[in-house]
């Protein structure tokens, strides 16, 4: 969750003069809970899942359209003669640009700070700490068109950093700049650094790390200003700017695009809300409530859509809506959750723990008592860490969000990016697991993983194996065989009624390296079936 400080007056103006009890009470109705109510200011909570209210003006505009006090606004995006050329040598760098350009917002100190708030919380949760987005504001007046986004040299990329007027070459950012050694890290690895031009031959920015003191500085007084993504994906960027240009819009700005040329294809962003079909008996069989179709329409206009005939325009600041389900929550948050009728289900069996659940439990049990701490990491990981472990055939998730778009095809790979993680603390590490993994015909397993860092080899790894199964009173060998992840001659399989479930070494150097560990490592893995 986010933190986001709204202008309690302003909160008034559009709810209504009321109590602090009361006014808490209508938010959180609003399916935005309250942090705090203090006498000039309203702490709410935004879920990460809506970077479009992590703004004061994106919550605000929510607002207005939920309690009635003004009417969904249309945004509107003229053209303009502007265009940033996008050159090749950034296409494995941090390949993709979006940009628009808004006019007539007169910045005041308040408008910066809630524009700096929004930046910040976007960058470190849609963004990925500015790995996938990040974003700048501009002074108009000062840029040149076309722009240029290209890759050069760090030591021929110098200019005046934002809030530091002092010229420095790329490099030099790095390791002087706060923000350079804050985000650093994301242009390690690479010979040429992204960086933006414009005609005169000025540097915007050197994304991902910080704006011209020249041109990136938004002081008070300004009227004008270019708006610029870069990252990694294309519609994330789309959606990261249309949340931008919407919130200068409230203001009174007016938006125009900026051609973005990729020599052999173009973009812009263009406002056009998305169309999405929904239905009306699914959302009802989901809801549990009876609806009208003229009560659809009226629920969806509080939560800032257009409804016609079961097609839905889903404003283009909304990045969150990706199914009908999606729609369907907003339809019970506008008709209300204090209204829904809890009912007792007519169903009469008597509930029990399943029986895998069981011996998960007593697994974890027996190894939190040999001193080993749980971990529970996520289903997916990412291309690096597969390339890093050496498995060649996984299964990929479409149309991920994030970096993570591969359904872990062990445990191992989890163990050790924890460990990697957490090089400078105490050792010995001792971490387990127990969770599912997918096999190449997305069949699921239910696996254990145990790995232990530091001072250790086989014979350890072996005998916290030979405890665990003695506590479980099976039986079970381990005979030599070979794997890719451990040690020729330091590697068992781990046999129980014949049937191979599993196996335990020593951790190969290359892993080692490929991970960072900074002491050896064993670990083994088997299915819970199996046991």
């Amino acid at each position: 969750m986010a933190i986001v400080t709204l202008n309690k007056k302003q909160v008034k103006n559009i709810i209504g003069n009321l109590s602090d009890e009361k006014l808490e009470q209508e938010i959180s109705m609003f399916g935005v809970p309250v942090e705090n109510i203090k006498e000039e200011e309203i702490e709410v909570e935004i879920a990460p899942n809506r970077p479009d209210m992590l703004s004061c003006q994106g919550v605000y505009r929510a607002m207005n359209s939920y309690f009635g006090k003004g009417k969904n606004p249309e945004y509107k995006i003229q053209k303009s003669s502007a265009k940033i050329i996008v050159d090749k040598s950034v296409e494995k760098i941090r390949p993709f640009s979006m940009a628009a350009i808004v006019k007539g917002v007169k910045f005041t100190d308040e408008k910066i700070k809630e524009i700096m708030q929004w930046q910040e919380k976007m960058h470190a949760t849609l963004g990925r700490n500015r790995k996938k987005v990040a974003l700048g504001y501009y002074i108009l007046d000062k840029i040149k068109f076309p722009v240029k986004y290209i890759a050069k040299e760090p030591k021929d990329i110098v200019f005046e950093p934002l809030d530091m007027p002092t010229k420095m070459n790329a490099l030099q950012i790095l390791s002087r700049h706060p923000c350079g050694r804050e985000y650093g890290n994301q242009l390690e690895g690479f010979k040429k650094f992204p960086v933006y031009y414009d005609s005169n031959n000025e540097v915007l920015s050197l994304p991902p790390i910080i704006n011209s003191n020249n041109s990136g500085k938004i002081t008070q007084g300004i009227s004008d200003v270019l708006i610029e993504c870069s990252g990694s994906d294309l519609e994330t960027l789309k959606k990261v700017t249309s949340m931008a240009v919407a919130d200068l819009v409230d203001q009174g700005g007016k938006a125009y695009s900026v051609e973005i040329d990729y020599g052999k294809k173009k973009e812009a962003i263009d406002l056009i809300p998305e169309k999405m079909k929904i239905s009306i008996k699914d959302a009802e069989k989901l809801l549990g409530i009876k609806l009208e179709e003229k009560q659809v329409k009226s629920l969806l206009a509080k939560m800032g859509y257009s409804y016609a005939e079961e097609l839905v325009e889903i404003p283009a600041y909304r990045a969150d809506i990706l199914h009908p389900v999606d729609i369907y929550e907003d339809i019970a948050i506008a008709y209300g959750y204090d209204k829904f009728v809890p009912e007792i289900p007519e169903i009469s069996t008597i509930g029990r723990e399943e029986e895998i659940e069981i011996k998960k439990r007593k697994i974890a049990e027996i190894l939190a008592g040999l001193g080993l701490l749980e971990i529970s990491t996520y289903h997916l990981v990412t291309k690096e860490d597969i390339k890093r472990i050496g498995i060649k055939k996984t299964t990929e998730v479409l149309n991920s969000k994030t970096d993570y778009n591969i359904l872990r095809p062990n445990l191992l790979v989890n163990a050790l990016k924890t460990l990697s993680e957490n090089t400078d603390a105490k050792y010995p590490q001792k971490i387990f697991e127990v969770g599912k993994v997918f096999k190449e015909n997305l069949e699921e397993c239910e696996k254990l993983c145990i790995a232990i860092s530091g001072e250790t080899d086989f014979t350890e790894i072996k005998q916290t194996l030979d405890y665990l199964m003695r506590m479980l009173d099976k039986e079970y060998k381990v005979e030599e065989t070979q794997d890719s992840c451990f040690i020729e001659g330091r590697t068992g399989k781990i046999i129980v009624n014949g049937k191979e479930i599993g196996i335990l070494g020593e951790i190969s150097p290359q892993l080692i390296k490929n991970w960072g560990l900074k002491m050896p490592a064993v670990a083994l893995e088997m299915e819970i079936e199996g046991i």
